[in-house]
């Protein structure tokens, strides 16, 4: 699978061209991508020049497609080396590609490769009679028929070492195939049919018809809009009975008036304490009359009222180290500070 080379040089033909029916045809594609996208239809060229060429894509075909594109060659021959639908050597009449992926190993892959390992020889040979060639490739993507291959253009499905051998005798001898699953499994069902949706009225009509004479049945029909109208009346019936409370301010903002705040009396022009407020306030000596009068409120400021506003309160004596060092002299707030004399 990854060693996928060109056909030794002796196999090759000295040169290629499409055929004037296939050169229309080719014309055709390329005119399906708008322009500066031509490349687009290098597959189905090279699909064709393969199938001109009995099967398999030498080297000028590969070449040819190139030129008829404005691709440089080995662009294209990445292509033609990345897929396994294209053969670069040449095949059998009837090329043989098996599918070696997880699912068609696990359901007998290995013993259909054994069987044309047997039958036929190494992978990319042509038998002596000319009709077989095989390949292993990966996923055809019949996994739930598997094992598989792909002979030429068509499936073959539940295959086992037995049925492939008849399968190619059958072909070689020119004898009517089938295609398709070969132990008779319908599309990809399980094995040994279907195991759900068994119901016969699912597909005979039956079930459908049931439920389709309904609304055929003109009484029923009319029976259906007598009451479709009822139930319109009752709903505007009961909306004319119990109207819903209109909610006009609903989800809006509303705008309410100013709290009758200080702050707010002084921003109109007002005197920012209110009248009333000073009546309640005119208690002796009550924390709400000091602050209404502009002085402190606590008791520590009740009991420094009576003092000058320059004085001082007195301070407890300072000890010095020996016990008999007067105390400094206490500094007024606004001088400045002074030193005090040592003790002699």
């Amino acid at each position: 699978m990854s060693n996928r080379r060109l056909a030794p040089a002796a196999e090759q033909p000295e040169s290629f061209a499409f055929t004037p029916e296939n050169a229309d045809w080719a014309k055709g594609q390329i005119e399906k991508y708008p322009e500066g996208r031509q490349a687009s239809a290098v597959i189905p060229l090279l699909w064709k020049a393969q199938e001109q060429n009995g099967g398999w894509l030498p080297r000028r075909a590969i070449e040819a497609v190139a030129d008829e594109l404005g691709m440089p060659h080995i662009r294209v021959l990445e292509v033609a080396t990345f897929y396994t639908m294209f053969a670069l050597e040449p095949v059998g009449r009837f090329w043989i590609q098996l599918c070696g992926t997880v699912p068609c190993d696990s359901c007998g892959a290995r013993e259909l490769k054994d069987m044309l390992h047997a039958r036929l020889g190494a992978p990319g040979h042509v038998s002596a009679d000319g009709n077989f060639s095989w390949l292993e490739v990966e996923c055809l993507g019949a996994c739930c028929n598997a094992p598989m291959v792909q002979i030429n253009q068509d499936y073959y499905e539940d295959l086992t070492p037995e049925s492939l051998g008849r399968l190619m005798d059958d072909l070689a001898a020119g004898r009517p195939v089938k295609v398709g699953s070969q132990t008779g499994r319908v599309s990809s069902e399980p094995q040994g049919g279907a195991a759900t949706l068994t119901d016969a009225t699912l597909f005979d009509g039956s079930r459908v018809g049931a439920w389709r004479q309904r609304f055929e049945d003109k009484s029923k029909a009319e029976g259906e809009e007598a009451r479709g109208k009822d139930e319109a009346a009752s709903t505007e019936a009961r909306a004319a009975s119990e109207p819903k409370i209109a909610k006009p301010d609903a989800g809006r903002a509303v705008e309410r008036p100013a709290a009758d705040a200080p702050a707010q009396r002084a921003a109109d022009g007002d005197v920012p304490t209110k009248a009333g407020d000073k009546a309640d306030a005119d208690v002796l000596d009550s924390p709400a009359k000091r602050v209404v009068e502009g002085e402190p409120a606590g008791a520590e400021a009740g009991a420094q009222s009576d003092l000058p506003r320059d004085a001082v309160p007195p301070q407890p004596e300072a000890s010095g180290a020996s016990g008999d060092a007067p105390a400094a002299e206490p500094s007024k707030p606004d001088a400045a500070p002074t030193k005090t004399d040592p003790a002699t």
